[in-house]
């Protein structure tokens, strides 16, 4: 196989463009509204009775927000069962942080390869990229996953990343890309190819990585959730494991977590469960035949303790990324993951990534939403996405002030756009204002600007009517 193409993730103020490019691409558009369309129907089917899923959503919000009112309690409970367990356990402030530490461990073992279980905090970090500037590979072994790293390519939805694709656009890819690898578009022999591949690849690896679904407390146990078989091939064959995850997936206790799983599956790709149901809680003990020898989890803030610190915006770290909000989303399915230049796209990358990368490198995606409101009916945690995405315009677009509460705060303001607001508010207080404001805008609409800014890039400019409506009932009576 060639080895992964580096491609760090695009900056945010280039989202316009690149939403203008996708959707004025008729077979994207088709692909991923068929694509969303599909999933939807698979979540409806697995909710038919409203009353339950309303019970269900409402007791997973109870334990999402339970858990992260004890966050910094459990993180310590986690970490002393972890490490009776014989796991050890890692803190990163930062991307560069985690990447030190893992590439850390990779070196104390002279590891060549690091073959990899889906990880979107993997992503989140850029691991591939920091690994391959050390020598060291990183493969990807979620099918999806593996595809978008064959074409150089980021995911494009955080549950299945190369949804963006058809079978032949893949078939071209492992023709290209494979050695051996005659073209063919059935998709079973793919995912043949595929598995041939990483199986092999799992056998020569130093290092096996995952992501964690779930963290719990109590025991010391790392969940993980999967359908293809891959993440435990990478927690057990590698004689080395290493975990990485945000500090915001703990649990307190393993009855949490059934209820969690059943709205994570459900919600994300319409399974009553997941194929495989992995539970971690320590290396290979010296009876045990199989198992990897040392076991490592980095737990990840990059922003979630900012999150945390704010009554309202705690709120987004309720997220189980399930990938709701994301195929409900009516800009999502017109644009897919890729315009949005970020490891989390779509709704819940809208209010998680100004936390990672700051409002200055992303106060353009809290407004590309049009406030429907369907992520927030159907997050099953019951995230109220649409609120934050206002918190977040608020904080972006105010004047800058001491103190704030996201990093960035104010990167949006604009002095001229914020007193014509000032302006307008003021007219629409006072009634003889607004009546001598209407009065000079309907005798003079002739002066009316033909460009108004983001509006008239896609809509007539606006222009008042020559007469009033209180002129035309006074002409009436």
């Amino acid at each position: 196989m060639n080895a992964p193409q580096t491609l760090n993730f695009m900056p945010s103020e280039g989202f316009r463009a690149r939403s203008k490019a996708v959707v004025e691409n008729p077979f994207l558009r088709k692909s991923f509204r068929g694509a969303m369309d599909f999933l939807t129907a698979k979540r409806a089917a697995q909710f038919p009775d409203v009353e339950e899923l309303e019970s269900l959503r409402t007791l997973g919000e109870r334990i999402r927000q339970y858990n992260l009112a004890k966050l910094p309690e459990l993180l310590e409970r986690l970490e002393i069962n972890l490490t009776r367990n014989g796991i050890k356990v890692h803190w990163a402030e930062t991307p560069d942080e985690a990447n030190a530490i893992i590439l850390g461990i990779c070196k104390a073992h002279a590891a060549k390869l690091m073959v990899k279980g889906k990880s979107m905090v993997s992503e989140e970090i850029e691991l591939n990229h920091a690994a391959e500037a050390a020598g060291i590979g990183a493969l990807e072994s979620d099918m999806g996953e593996y595809i978008v790293q064959l074409a150089g390519e980021k995911p494009s939805h955080i549950i299945m990343p190369a949804i963006h694709k058809t079978k032949e656009e893949i078939a071209r890819l492992f023709a290209e890309k494979v050695p051996g690898v005659a073209y063919t578009d059935n998709v079973d022999e793919l995912i043949q190819i595929g598995r041939q591949v990483l199986r092999e690849k799992f056998r020569e690896a130093d290092i096996g990585l995952s992501g964690v679904n779930f963290a719990i407390a109590e025991t010391g146990t790392l969940c993980l959730v999967e359908n293809e078989g891959n993440g435990r091939m990478s927690t057990t064959v590698p004689p080395v494991h290493i975990a990485v995850t945000g500090i915001e997936k703990i649990v307190e206790k393993l009855e949490h977590v059934p209820p969690l799983y059943s709205l994570l599956t459900r919600s994300a790709t319409g399974q009553n469960i997941s194929t495989y149901f992995n539970m971690i809680s320590g290396p290979r003990k010296p009876v045990e035949k199989d198992g990897p020898t040392e076991v490592h989890l980095v737990l990840l803030d990059n922003g979630r303790t900012q999150a945390y610190a704010d009554d309202q915006l705690r709120k987004t770290l309720q997220c189980i990324r399930c990938g709701a909000c994301m195929n409900h989303c009516p800009v999502y399915a017109r644009i897919g993951g890729h315009a949005y230049g970020t490891t989390y796209p779509g709704p819940i990358g809208k209010i998680v990534s100004p936390h990672m990368l700051g409002l200055e490198a992303t106060a353009t995606l809290p407004t590309a939403s049009s406030l429907c409101g369907a992520c927030g009916e159907v997050c099953p945690v019951k995230i109220p996405i649409p609120d934050l995405l206002m918190r977040l315009r608020e904080e972006s677009f105010s004047a800058p002030r001491a103190n704030p509460a996201m990093r960035g705060q104010g990167a949006g303001y604009n002095a001229t756009i914020s007193a014509i607001w000032r302006a307008w508010a003021a007219v629409y207080r006072s009634p003889r204002l607004y009546r001598l404001a209407t009065w000079l805008g309907s005798r003079f609409n002739g002066l009316t600007p033909s460009r108004q800014g983001g509006w008239t890039s896609v809509r007539v400019p606006l222009k008042p009517a020559p007469k009033r409506l209180r002129d035309l009932v006074k002409e009436r009576q």
